[in-house]
C-alpha cells in the first residue's frame, strides 16, 4: 500500500497527501459508506509516518464530513451526496475550497489553566451569594465597596499601593476604563505618549478619544527615556512591571524619572499592572503608584491571573480626577456583573485569592521553563528568546530571513496556531519577524508537541 498507493512528495506535508488519497477513494467508492478505515495506529505504523500525522488527515477528513469517529470503535465512511461526488469526478480540477487544517495546539495568549481553576470553590461561593438579599439588585455604579475594600487590602500587601476603597473604580476590562477614563481627561489634555511596541488596545481606546499619539521606544534592554523631555504630551501610558509586549521591567532609577516628569509637567502616569503576579525570577516590582499616587492612575484586572470571562478590572485614581469622575459618571449604571463582584470579594476575604495566585505562580513557571527549554531544544541558534522571566508568554524572534505571515501560515498548516507582534508596533518596527508564544492554558506536553511542529513547519 506504501509504495504503490502513498509514494510521498517531498512539496507536501504528509498528512495532506494522506487525506487526499482517502478523500478520493472515498469519493470514487472504492471504501463504500460505513466501512471502517484503518486505525490510527495501524495506518502510521504501515505508512511509516507518526500518529499525530495520519491523526491530523483523519480529522480533517472528520471536518469535512466524509468520515465520522466513533469513540474506541475508530472512524467510518459517511455517505456522501452522490450529486456532490459525480461533480467532483465530473471537474476533478474545478477551484474548491482550500481545506481548513485542524488546529492541533492553539499558543493563545490570554487563556488560563483550566485544569487548577478552583471551580469547586468559585461555585460553592457563587451560590452562596445568589441566597443574599443584597445580589438582587443592579449594584453600585463604580462597583461594590466589599470588592474595593478586598481590592485595596491585596494592593497594598502585593504592590505596595495605598490606595483608598473609595478611590478604587471597578469596571468590565481595561480597554473600557480607558474610555471611560478618556471622557476626563481629554477636557485638559489632547496628546499621550504611548510605548512602541506596547499594548494595541489601549491605542486603540486612546485613537477612540482622537489623543494624538506620541510614541515612546521600548527594547529588550527597556524603555528609551531619552527624549520624553522633548515631547509636548503631559500623558503617559506605560506596562512598567511586565512592558506588553517585550517583557521587560522599568527600572527603580526609570520609575523615579517617570514620577518626576509627571510632577514637573503637572501630567500623569497610566500604570497598566496586568500581570504583575507572575515573575518567575524574584518578587514583584512595587508598583510606580506606591512611589507616588497623586501622579498615577492605577490600572489592574482579575483576566490573566483569574478568568477573562469574569470580567473584572479596576482603576486606581488621584484624588482630583476621582471628584471628576465620579461627577461625570454618576448616573451611569456599573459595566461589570454584580454576582462577579461579591463572589470575588468573597473568594478574597477567605483568603482563597492569595492561595491561587501562589499555586498559579508555580504552575506557570513550570510551563515557562517547559517551553523554553523546548524551545531552546529544537531551535538552538534559529531564534532568540524575548520575556522568559515573567508573564504568561514569550516572544520568539526567528533568524531564518521568513516574514510573520510566512510562520504563522506554515505553523497552521502543520496543526499550529501562532500569533503576530507586528500589531504592536507603530515606528519602532525590529529587524525581524517576532512571534507570540502564550502558554498558560496548555499542558507540558502539549506545549512540546506544538514546538516540534514548529519546528517542523519552520525549518
Amino acid at each position: 500500500m506504501k509504495e504503490t498507493i502513498f509514494a510521498f512528495k517531498d512539496d507536501l506535508p504528509k498528512y495532506k497527501q494522506i487525506y487526499e488519497q482517502f478523500k478520493l477513494f472515498i469519493e470514487r467508492g472504492d471504501i463504500p459508506a460505513g466501512d471502517p478505515l484503518p486505525s490510527i495506529r495501524g495506518l502510521a505504523d504501515s505508512l511509516q509516518v507518526s500518529r499525530n500525522t495520519t491523526l491530523m488527515a483523519y480529522e480533517q477528513l472528520v471536518a469535512e464530513g466524509y468520515i465520522r469517529g466513533e469513540g474506541r470503535k475508530g472512524y467510518f465512511v459517511n455517505e456522501l451526496d452522490p450529486l456532490i461526488v459525480q461533480d467532483d469526478l465530473i471537474f476533478p480540477n474545478k477551484k474548491q475550497t482550500k481545506p481548513v487544517t485542524p488546529i492541533l495546539i492553539d499558543f493563545r495568549a490570554g487563556a488560563v489553566d483550566q485544569t487548577n481553576f478552583p471551580l469547586k470553590v468559585w461555585r460553592r461561593i457563587s451560590n452562596q451569594v445568589l441566597t443574599l438579599q443584597g445580589s438582587f439588585r443592579y449594584g453600585e455604579p463604580f462597583g461594590e465597596l466589599c470588592l474595593r475594600e478586598q481590592i485595596s487590602a491585596y494592593l497594598l500587601q502585593s504592590r505596595g499601593v495605598k490606595a483608598n476603597p473609595n478611590a478604587i473604580i471597578i469596571g468590565s476590562s481595561t480597554q473600557q476604563m480607558l474610555i471611560y477614563l478618556g471622557q476626563i481627561l481629554k477636557e485638559d489634555f489632547t496628546s499621550i505618549i504611548v510605548e512602541d511596541p506596547g499594548y494595541d488596545g489601549a491605542r486603540e481606546a486612546f485613537q477612540f478619544h482622537r489623543f494624538t499619539l506620541e510614541t515612546l521606544p521600548v527594547y529588550e534592554s527597556g524603555a528609551d527615556f531619552s527624549k520624553l523631555e522633548q515631547m509636548n504630551s503631559r500623558l503617559i501610558y506605560v506596562t512598567p512591571s511586565h512592558q506588553s509586549p517585550i517583557g521587560v521591567s522599568m527600572s527603580i532609577q526609570q520609575r523615579q524619572m517617570l514620577i518626576h516628569w509627571a510632577n514637573k509637567n503637572h501630567g500623569y502616569i497610566i500604570e497598566d499592572d496586568y500581570d504583575s503576579e507572575f515573575r518567575y525570577t524574584q518578587q514583584p516590582f512595587p508598583a510606580l503608584a506606591s512611589i507616588d499616587s497623586t501622579k498615577v492612575i492605577y490600572l489592574g484586572n482579575f483576566s490573566k491571573s483569574f478568568l477573562p470571562g469574569i470580567r473584572l478590572s479596576y482603576m486606581v485614581l488621584p484624588q482630583i480626577l476621582l471628584k471628576h469622575y465620579k461627577h461625570r459618571f454618576t448616573h451611569f449604571e456599573s459595566t461589570t456583573s454584580l454576582l462577579s463582584q461579591l463572589t470575588m470579594a468573597k473568594f478574597m476575604e477567605e483568603g482563597e485569592w492569595s492561595r491561587h495566585i501562589k499555586r498559579m505562580r508555580l504552575v506557570y513557571k513550570r510551563k515557562m521553563q517547559c517551553i523554553v527549554s523546548e524551545l531552546k531544544k529544537h531551535f538552538k541558534q534559529n531564534i532568540s528568546i524575548i520575556g522568559e522571566q515573567s508573564g504568561l508568554y514569550v516572544l520568539v524572534k526567528v533568524h531564518l530571513n521568513r516574514t510573520e505571515e510566512w510562520l504563522i501560515e506554515r505553523a497552521s498548516i502543520n496543526g499550529v496556531k501562532v500569533y503576530p507582534t507586528s500589531i504592536y508596533f507603530i515606528k519602532n518596527h525590529s529587524d525581524g519577524a517576532i512571534i507570540k508564544l502564550g502558554f498558560s492554558n496548555l499542558t507540558c506536553e502539549e506545549i512540546q508537541l506544538g514546538i516540534k511542529l514548529l519546528k517542523d513547519a519552520w525549518t
